[in-house]
């Protein structure tokens, strides 16, 4: 007996090592007055210290609870020496830890990211919403027809006009390319808030990306974060591309990899071709001594070529074209004589095997604030299965569904408050992840038009408990619940899921600046939605009938 009640606290102490964070805390509240605000801010100074120290120390902990289970597989081994019999306590002690393993996998695997049920929401959000009054339904409805809908035929032309542009400048481009030796410009494809419909700020900037191919004989293999041991855990949601021949070896010969000495002889390759001059890698854009494609090099190629195919077309229109960034390749600004101007983004990507996944150098306007290591380490876009997903979904929700409305309206009022109280880390893009998670997770019904208030009201305090949580993911990556009808590739579906927030846990000071300023923006919904339907003159809204976007 007393051996079996030893077990069970054997087993008991090891789960604990093993699974420390097995148990969630529960989430916390922002204080009403200043004095708790002050208070609670010094406590969560200490708690992110905690968590920083907590940090570093996780490859320690995780020698320490093996260590843990190896003296436990030790006491076992000497108690089977023993010859001590397997009686009732051992039993239930060991059905006891497998249920708790399985249910810990069973809760990972399914609330990869959770939405929060409203009781829940309301325990996070419960004093951050107190006293803020919210705008009833008529005076969303009110705002969303006077100063939105009327920006969509605007954006409708826009695209038209430089979706046709776009097409002469990449033809004339491909004319001046040399078809031996240069890239392979394939056409361009619209992405981005201008496409899906909810762009509300000015001015309209249209996003088109670009895909090149290398020249034959040569193609592009790529390698991406979750496929192999190579990447660093700071640098997922990256990859590389290789250039290499159509006819080599994917894994290439042992000969590439060692040096075999003065005599010795590969059979499989002659001394002419185990190597490519540097210059011929160079010409591919390829990163110094490597056959890695350098993003700094293609920037500087598609600059380049795009600046001699409006030369050579520039004598066809009556306005001017120039780079707006020096940073980025392709963003571009049409200047017309009257003084007008149209600015739009040309980004050149290459496409990850048969997918619409796409490895881009740069993302325009810095939406998704990162650096990039090395100039081989390129991000990777989902924006073409971002689109059909909002699609897909439009069109299994009741007509004038709501979901690019609340999305619209929660970009209009971040972007008015970041334009009263400076940038924040966040971006439009984390708040069209919002909403494509809620999509996915609340029935169609619940999007029906009359539900504007609710649904905009449930993107506000998922985007709480995220940022309360430091945790937003991607709404691809590691998701197996992706609709089969995307075709989405199944091993990012697979892969461990990709945080959106994670530089809020490396970077204290933003994080802070963040929270404050979604704290603010909620203060100011009413006065700022209130003062927008005041202060337009309805004779602005004839001739705009509502429609489903």
């Amino acid at each position: 007996m007393p051996v079996g009640i030893f077990r069970v606290c054997l087993v008991v102490i090891t789960a604990i090592i093993n699974h420390p964070f097995l148990f969630p805390k529960e989430n916390g509240t922002v204080p009403e007055n200043t004095e708790e605000i002050i208070q609670k801010m010094k406590e969560r100074e200490e708690s992110l210290r905690l968590q920083k120290l907590r940090l570093e120390q996780e490859i320690a902990d995780q020698e320490a609870a093996q260590q843990a289970l190896e003296k436990a597989a030790k006491v076992v081994e000497e108690i089977k020496e023993e010859k001590v019999p397997w009686d009732m306590w051992t039993a239930l002690s060991m059905v006891i830890f497998l249920l708790i393993e399985l249910w810990r996998q069973d809760f990972q695997e399914g609330n990869w990211q959770d939405t929060g049920a409203e009781e829940d929401d309301m325990a996070v959000l419960g004093k951050a919403f107190k006293g803020v009054a919210f705008p009833d339904k008529a005076t969303l409805a009110s705002f969303y027809e006077k100063r939105i809908l009327g920006t969509t035929g605007d954006m409708a032309r826009m695209r038209e006009m430089v979706e046709g542009f776009a097409d002469d400048l990449l033809e004339a481009l491909r004319s001046v390319c040399n078809r031996d030796a240069d890239m392979e410009v394939e056409d361009c494809m619209g992405v981005g808030s201008m496409y899906e419909n909810w762009r509300v700020r000015k001015p309209f900037v249209c996003d088109l990306i670009v895909p090149f191919a290398p020249p034959e004989p040569y193609c592009f293999r790529s390698q991406i974060w979750c496929s192999g041991d190579n990447f660093p855990p700071d640098e997922q949601g990256y990859g590389t591309i290789k250039v290499c021949r159509a006819d080599e070896d994917v894994t290439g010969c042992i000969c590439d990899k060692t040096k075999l000495g003065e005599d010795m002889l590969c059979l499989l390759h002659s001394q002419g071709n185990t190597s490519r001059p540097s210059s011929e890698m160079e010409d591919l854009l390829c990163f110094k001594n490597t056959q890695y494609l350098d993003a700094d090099q293609v920037m500087k190629w598609f600059q380049i070529t795009v600046t001699k195919a409006w030369n050579k077309i520039s004598h066809k229109y009556e306005f001017d074209l120039s780079f707006s960034l020096l940073d980025s390749p392709g963003a571009l600004k049409i200047k017309f004589r009257s003084g007008k101007s149209v600015a739009f983004n040309l980004t050149p990507v290459v496409q990850y095997e048969n997918s619409d996944v796409y490895f881009i150098s740069h993302f325009p306007r810095n939406e998704l604030a990162a650096e990039l290591p090395s100039s081989t380490r390129w991000f990777l876009t989902f924006a073409v299965y971002e689109r059909r997903f909002i699609q897909l979904i439009s069109k299994t929700l009741p007509a004038g569904a709501c979901h690019i409305s609340c999305l619209q309206i929660l970009s209009f009022l971040h972007g008015k408050q970041c334009s009263l109280t400076g940038p924040s880390g966040l971006t439009n893009y984390h708040l069209k992840t919002v909403l494509l998670h809620l999509l996915q997770a609340r029935p169609g019904q619940d999007w029906a038009p009359e539900k504007l208030e609710a649904r905009l009201q449930d993107m506000l305090k998922f985007l709480e408990k995220c940022l309360h949580e430091k945790k937003l993911y991607h709404f691809f990556i590691g998701n197996g619940k992706v609709p089969a009808e995307l075709g989405f590739p199944i091993t990012f579906q697979r892969a461990e899921p990709l945080n959106l927030f994670r530089p809020f846990v490396l970077h204290r000071d933003v994080y802070r600046k963040t929270v404050d300023t979604f704290h603010e923006m909620l203060r100011n919904t009413s006065a700022l939605i209130n003062e927008y339907t005041v202060h337009i003159p309805l004779a602005h809204t004839n001739g705009i009938h509502k429609e489903s976007i």
